[in-house]
């Protein structure tokens, strides 16, 4: 199966995503440099030739499937979020308040930067912050070109995108980005939003 940076969460058949369940399972449970391919297999009930086959290559290619799907996920619940937005204003407030909350109830992300910090924080910056951007651009850049030209929009999310990720990494005591209120601030402050809107 070819795993794209877009792929939905619906195109992984029922067999597939047990396997990407049980791949995330093990992972909080061995650690991802400790856990194998058969650990997957046991889990999920199914045999290797099984797993080799919807994901060539193995551990990587499930690792790699897991990514593109968390990703997935992330980026649908912001969209959702954002649904209705009456301004650019408030579609990036939606967003970025949807992002940051994201990111810090999702359980499994806290036990792996807990457990696996190095391997974690990899997938926040080097290798995977340009992927992250993408990512986001992708899906939230068509809703910003609604209030900003193409290429405006582009590069406002790219910047938005890692700064949530800055300030969910190493939080700020000014500013909240859980909070609507303290979010419109800091756009009101740092981006001026009203200067771009015109």
């Amino acid at each position: 199966m070819a795993i794209s940076a877009t792929a939905n969460p619906a195109s992984f058949t029922e067999v597939e995503t047990r396997v990407l369940d049980a791949t995330k399972f093990a992972i909080e449970k061995w650690g991802v440099s400790r856990f194998t391919v058969a650990d997957v297999c046991d889990l999920a009930n199914v045999s290797r030739a099984t797993v080799y086959r919807m994901f060539p290559g193995g551990k990587e290619v499930l690792l790699e499937a897991l990514h593109v799907r968390s990703l997935d996920e992330f980026f649908t619940t912001l969209l959702a979020r954002a649904e209705g937005a009456k301004s650019l204003e408030d579609l990036l407030v939606r967003c970025i308040v949807s992002a940051t909350t994201e990111l810090r109830n999702d359980q499994h992300l806290a036990m792996m930067l807990a457990t696996e910090p190095g391997t974690t924080l990899m997938q926040f910056t080097i290798d995977g912050l340009s992927r992250i951007v993408r990512v986001a651009a992708s899906y939230l850049a068509p809703l910003v070109a609604d209030f900003l030209p193409k290429r405006e929009a582009d590069a406002l999310v790219e910047v938005l995108a890692r700064l949530v990720i800055s300030y969910f990494l190493t939080p700020s005591d000014r500013f909240d980005f859980t909070s609507e209120t303290s979010t419109a601030k800091f756009l009101h402050t740092h981006i001026n939003i009203h200067e771009l809107t015109k």
